[in-house]
Parts: structure tokens; sequence; C-alpha cells
């Protein structure tokens, strides 16, 4: 018979569960994981790795294509269904051997099946055959059950059975036309990919093209899509949407326009998988995100149940879910055995990073990197700034990398601090740049120190000394 003590227990076994549970186990105490679905969640099967993989082959066609010597060896088109297989492959066709194997081996216990708060510091899993296996946790509870795709209530949307992140990251076949719903990271991520795949896109962005970046972002972003095909409906919105006999998806627009595809993507934001995880039973609300304090820990909720990842609302990235999960297992650890909790600003046990740190980067064409405050929202935070920007096709680097070259790069700056509170940059390939201002952010690093952070030449990376010298050392 199966132990049913365990010192954590977490819902959700995606990767912010795991990184949980393996740091609780790293520091000494027991931990069960209960899971509904597949071991390594969201990220491993519908999200992060399938939808980059879908992305990668056509930014490297694309690249191919502008560079000199490589296109005229180009002479083909994407091959469509190689692509696919190698989604499949990222994706462990949907199959978590894998993973399983892993929690094994870090010897974390699983439980599968529907996990749902019965009490204080317990938990109970129904299986798939309906029988019910009690849990009990000695020092915290941790919710991990991160977030599903958002439907909104348009007219007959729900039923013509739209496609949400899931279906878009797992699709067998390209449909020939395809209809985006928002225009937000995922949709213009995946009208990128359709495009490339040969899918006549439409994306209604009825707020923008990544509305919550900075606006060159967008501007970029639409720019490559319409010169992609993709057609771009700014401050279009659908009111109405209904699947005819044919299968054929008809979306009435509010201005009175039609727009018609064989599947419709819908991408306007997330909600919390929170509705059947009992929490009615500990005075908290069902479907509801749960607010955290600083160390995670839930509000309300007498201190031994945490929640990280999506489910908190704080970040809804998974990099940030797991760097949330770390500074959740050890705070956990530091409490159950006494020791001293971390908890000012930067920390060991906080997720300080979330506040104004947050690095991201959208694989559209091109890629936009951005990590801390956009300008406006160090401007609304009340910071006293100057914002330097610098065209990225005039850098010695990008010349070399890639033909026709464009782009654009921006650092915020805390005139009062002399410190980068904000930086994007968006043009081919430009993902892997981010780290160095991701460093550069947490660090606070004063901007006569980053004078001595020399670039290489000739590289991408020379737009730091460019940047620098388009705001002045004194």
């Amino acid at each position: 018979m199966r132990d049913t003590t365990y010192d954590v227990i977490v819902i959700g076994a995606g990767p912010v569960g795991e990184n949980v549970a393996d740091r609780v186990v790293r520091g000494g105490l027991t931990a069960a994981i209960v899971e509904r679905e597949l071991v390594g969640g969201e990220c491993s099967y519908w999200a992060c790795m399938p939808t980059k993989a879908l992305l990668r082959s056509a930014a490297v066609l694309r690249t191919a294509r502008r560079m000199p010597g490589a296109r005229e060896a180009v002479t083909g088109d994407l091959d469509v269904a190689a692509v696919l297989r190698r989604r499949d492959e990222f994706a462990s066709h949907w199959k978590d051997d894998g993973q399983v194997s892993w929690l094994d081996s870090a010897g974390i216990t699983l439980f599968r099946g529907q996990g749902r708060i019965g009490a204080e510091r317990v938990v109970e899993v129904t299986g798939e055959d309906g029988t019910t296996t009690t849990l009990t946790a000695r020092h915290a509870v941790v919710v991990a059950t991160g977030s599903g795709a958002l439907v909104p209530d348009i007219p007959g949307l729900r039923e013509a059975k739209p496609w949400t992140s899931r279906e878009a990251a797992a699709a067998s076949e390209v449909p020939g036309r395809l209809a985006v719903i928002g225009a937000g990271v995922v949709a213009t991520e995946m009208a990128t990919a359709y495009a490339s795949l040969g899918s006549a896109v439409t994306v209604l962005a009825r707020d923008g093209v990544l509305p919550l970046a900075e606006p060159f972002a967008g501007e970029l972003v639409t720019k490559s899509l319409r010169d992609a095909g993709v057609s771009v409906l700014l401050g279009a919105e659908a009111v109405a949407v209904s699947r005819d006999g044919a299968g054929v998806v008809h979306l009435t627009l509010a201005d009175g326009g039609q727009v018609e595809a064989d599947e419709v993507l819908v991408a306007v934001g997330r909600t919390p998988n929170t509705r059947d995880i009992g929490l009615d039973r500990i005075g908290l609300t069902p479907g509801a995100w749960l607010t955290v304090d600083n160390t995670l820990r839930v509000l309300d909720a007498g201190g031994w149940l945490y929640a990280a990842g999506d489910v908190n609302r704080r970040v809804l990235l998974t990099h940030q879910g797991k760097y949330q999960a770390r500074a959740t297992g050890d705070v956990i650890v530091a409490r159950a055995k006494g020791e001293t909790v971390e908890d000012g600003r930067w920390g060991r046990h906080v997720a300080t990073a979330d506040e104004r740190a947050v690095p991201q980067v959208v694989f559209t064409e091109p890629e936009i990197a951005s990590v801390g405050l956009t300008a406006a929202a160090a401007e609304a935070a009340g910071l006293r700034t100057r914002v330097v920007d610098y065209d990225l096709g005039a850098v010695a680097g990008s010349a070399l990398h890639v033909e026709e070259y464009r782009g654009q790069a921006r650092m915020v700056v805390d005139e009062d601090r002399r410190v980068i509170v904000g930086f994007t940059i968006a043009g081919p390939d430009v993902a892997e740049l981010l780290h160095a201002a991701t460093i550069a952010v947490v660090g606070e690093v004063p901007i006569d120190r980053l004078w001595h952070a020399v670039p290489s030449f000739p590289t991408v990376s020379e737009v730091w000394l460019r940047l620098l010298e388009a705001y002045g050392r004194f």
C-alpha cells in the first residue's frame, strides 16, 4: 500500500509543479505530485516546445533565402509534413513516459487523477476509475495547475468549436484558411507559423498587434505578417461566429464585415485552472486566480497553501513560473526546518523579478525580445526616464548576420538611478541577445559601468555600444 502522507503535496505536474517538488526533495523533504493529464504540462505538449518547433523551420528558411550564396541553394518550399513530424517529436508524441521516469529518478511520487483540496493540508485524488485516494501534507500544499485558454462570450463561438492554443499547437493538418481572434503573443506566433505552412490567415486585432509591447514591436510584426500575405485587420472585432454544414466558419465583425475560414483560433487571454480543485472547501472562490504574498503563499488560506505559476496571475510565462517554483520549494523547506526566510527584495525566497524584470521572447518575424518595463509602463510607474532608440540594421554585425537586416532596439533608463529598467529589441534572431539585458536590469548595473562591458565585433551585440553612445556617457 502506498504511503499517503508527505511533507508537501503539489497539485499539477507541469514544469512549475515539477520544479516545486524537485526543490522540496532536494531540500530533504518528501513530495507527492498530482496530475490529471500529461506529466510535463502545457509547455511540453501544447505551448512552448511544439509551437516553437512549428515556427523554427520557416525562420531558418527565411534567413537562408535572404543570404546571398545560401538562397541560390534553396530550390524548394517548406516541407510541411516534415515540420509537423518534428513538432510531434518535440511534443514527445503526446506521451509522458520520459517525464514520469524523471519524477521517479527525482524521488517524487506521482498520483494520477483530479486533485481536490478536501480540508487543511488534505488533497483527495480521484482516478479515472472513480476511486479516491486521500493524501495528507505535513507542511504545505502547492497549487500549480496553470491556466487554460479564455474563450470569450461571442455569440456562436463555442458552438463553432474554435481552436485554442492547444489545437493550434497539435493540429495534424494545416487549414486552407485560418481566422485568428486576438493579436497578442499566441495569436501572432500562430499566425506566423500557419502562414508559413500555407494557410491564408486573417488576424482580428481589436486592440492592435502586441498591444503590451513597445509600439515599434507591433508595427514591425504587423508589416511582416502583411508581407507574408496575412490579412491583419486592425481594430476588427468579431461579434458573432457560426460554422455551417460544410464546416466553414463565418465571422461577423462589428463594422458589418464578414470573414470566412476553415478554422478559427481564439487567442485573447487565459483563465485559471482552479474551478475544480476544491477551493470552495477552504473558503476560496472556485475558478478564481489565487492571490499570493511575496513568498507565494495564498492569502486568506492559513499559511499552508501556496500557488506558483500561471495560477497566481503574476506572470503567465513558463520560465517565470519555474522561477517562482524554485522560490516556493525553497521557502517551504526553510519554514519546515525552522530556517531563516529571506523574504526581502531579491531574497532567495521571493520572486522579485516578477515585478520589473520579466524577460520574454515573441517568436514572430521579426523576433521581439524584451525585459523589464516598456517606456509607457515606466512612465506610469512614476519613474523619470530617458528612452534611447537605435536602428538595429545599422549595426555592422547585423548586416553580416543577414542581408537587409531590419530591426530596432530600445533601452529605458531610470534617470534618477542611471540604471536600465526596460529593454526591447526587435529583429531576426535576437532572442539570444536578451539575457545580457536581463542581467543588466536585475543587477541594476549603472550605465557608467556598462561602458566597460565591451561587445565583441562584429556581432549584433554591438547594439549595446551604440545605445550607450546615443545615451551619452555623462
